[in-house]
């Protein structure tokens, strides 16, 4: 499994989680952008990147949810996948066909999610 190549926009606010997905992707050949740990600073991101071939997003940012991220990542055609620790409907029913990730992660499963999603990247 390889991300060699793939630029991987990550938003997580808990360092620790972001810091060990940023590895996990790196190991898988990825290139990380971020981690960013709010939605100012993803959107604000976002456009000054050249490309990003994929997006991984906690869905929970402090006290704020990470959807305006989804909405301009899907305003560009850009695929994402959203990792939160809380089972929530309304992830589903605003972005349908979109993965959830449960946290803990399945990294491996994450994985492949992502290689899916950039195959033709």
């Amino acid at each position: 499994m390889t991300l060699s190549h793939r630029r991987i926009l990550v938003v997580e606010d808990e360092y620790m989680l972001a810091m060990d997905l940023r590895r996990d992707l790196e190991d898988a050949g990825a290139e990380v952008i971020g981690p960013e740990p709010s939605v100012a600073r993803a959107l604000s991101r976002i456009p000054s990147e050249t490309k990003i071939d994929a997006a991984v997003l906690d869905v929970n940012l402090g006290d704020e949810e990470a959807f305006p991220v989804a909405d301009e990542l899907t305003a560009r055609g850009i695929p994402f996948v959203f990792a939160t620790g809380y089972g929530d409907d309304a992830v589903a029913l605003r972005f349908p066909g979109v993965t959830t990730c449960s946290k803990p992660l399945d990294v491996q499963a994450m994985l492949r999610v992502l290689e899916t999603l950039t195959r033709d990247a």
